[in-house]
């Protein structure tokens, strides 16, 4: 019997994660920490040893998560998995010389869910929502689910399909176009309590979280919280992430989206985007109720509505290995993700009646868009330069007045 060092030996030094042909690996890993009895402190510990192969290190919390549904621990129950889908045919797809990026997306989530509850109290279903692509993943999702041996479980939904509403949740949405990604989930989540769900968990298309981690949203439900979310900025999550990819000052952008949604960060709320999410039947109807953004915000709205629901939301650490070259913030611009999350995010602090900087929000009013944040992203003013992330969002730091005149000096230089 190997022991808990023979298994954090073999870790590799550096792996390719969204490979699909990686995926049974990381699970048999996990299956061989649990064969020896590591228990919760020693898994985190392991998770946290930066010599640790990112391979192990994601095991740690697959094992946790296995070792918390064995022990009765984590909730039973009927729960939706859902994610929404634009520009996801080829992640759909296997990998292959002609789709090089491939993760086979689909199949790796239904076998990691089914390593994970098969022969449990949980009911599962995996439910993916066609956000209006242009290149219909939603038919794409359909035929490869067809051919797995757990294609009773997933369901497909054409959020065009939906549209117009002349009530409900989308009722609010003119047409597919303007979802960006907020509409999907919003159809998944409705469909998910139509049909019984108890729960519902948020993902992405991609494999950036191994879904076999679900006992880490599923403990924290069984304890009472009636929302729980994972948080990558944990000291004993395992983060692997593509920060390059945005440009220095992204620092900016998380200065202003800190303080507009200061409700949530004030909290201790501080990875709000995170795609690893379980919200029950209760906090849904508190969602549901009333939407105030179909965009990429959809997250902070979601929250600032329970928030005002008051209900219970806890936190988790999890593992998060980024899939970023086929990601929709990439093929759609970036900037016009970020744009999106600020503009919406302050729709929603407001309508939601969430405590936020007003001033702040107000600087989003006149300077966001897409064009002036491709400006803002390669820049860093003084007042940001080397700041703590943990800082970020102190109006003490940089004020909404001196942004703005930073603002008001960028965009005048390029007029």
């Amino acid at each position: 019997m190997p022991t808990l060092q023979d298994i954090a030996s073999r870790g590799a030094s550096d792996i390719d994660l969204t490979d699909p042909a990686n995926q049974p690996h990381v699970r048999e890993l996990a299956d061989e920490l649990l064969a020896v009895g590591a228990d919760v402190p020693a898994l985190r510990a392991l998770g946290r040893d930066p010599d640790a192969g990112i391979d192990v290190r994601v095991a740690t919390k697959l094992a946790e998560s296995k070792r918390l549904i064995a022990d009765g621990r984590a909730a039973a129950g009927d729960v939706v998995v859902q994610y929404a889908m634009w520009g996801e045919h080829r992640r759909l797809r296997p990998r292959d010389a002609g789709n090089p990026l491939g993760e086979d997306s689909l199949r790796v989530k239904l076998d990691q869910l089914d390593w994970l509850l098969a022969d449990t109290g949980v009911r599962w279903r995996l439910v993916a929502i066609d956000d209006g692509c242009p290149d219909d993943s939603a038919d794409v999702a359909e035929r490869i689910a067809a051919e797995h041996r757990l294609a009773e479980r997933v369901h497909v939904l054409r959020l065009a399909e939906a549209l117009p509403a002349a009530s409900g949740p989308l009722a609010g949405l003119a047409g597919v176009d303007d979802s960006r990604k907020g509409g999907a989930m919003l159809l998944g989540a409705q469909w998910a309590l139509d049909n019984g769900a108890d729960a519902v968990v948020l993902t992405d298309a991609d494999t950036s979280v191994d879904l076999g981690q679900l006992g880490l949203l599923l403990a924290p439900y069984a304890d009472g919280a009636q929302v729980a979310i994972g948080d990558r900025k944990h000291p004993d999550s395992v983060l692997r992430k593509a920060e390059a990819r945005w440009g220095p000052g992204i620092v900016v952008l998380r200065h202003m989206q800190r303080m507009v949604g200061r409700a949530l960060f004030s909290r201790g709320l501080r990875d709000t985007q995170a795609a690893f999410k379980l919200y029950d039947r209760t906090a849904l109807g508190d969602v549901l109720a009333a939407p105030s953004t179909y965009g990429f915000s959809f997250d902070s709205d979601w929250l600032f509505a329970v928030l005002r629901g008051g209900r219970d939301i806890a936190t988790t650490p999890f593992a998060f290995v980024d899939s970023f070259a086929e990601s929709a913030s990439i093929t759609q611009g970036p900037m016009t993700t970020w744009e999106s999350l600020l503009v919406g995010l302050t729709a929603s602090a407001r309508a939601r009646g969430a405590d936020h900087d007003e001033r702040m929000a107000a600087v989003i009013d006149d300077y966001v868009s897409a064009d002036v944040l491709d400006l803002v992203v390669q820049r860093v003013p003084e007042q940001l330069g080397g700041v703590d992330p943990s800082d970020l969002g102190d109006p003490a730091v940089m004020s909404p007045a001196d942004l703005r005149d930073w603002l008001e000096a960028l965009t005048s230089a390029q007029r």
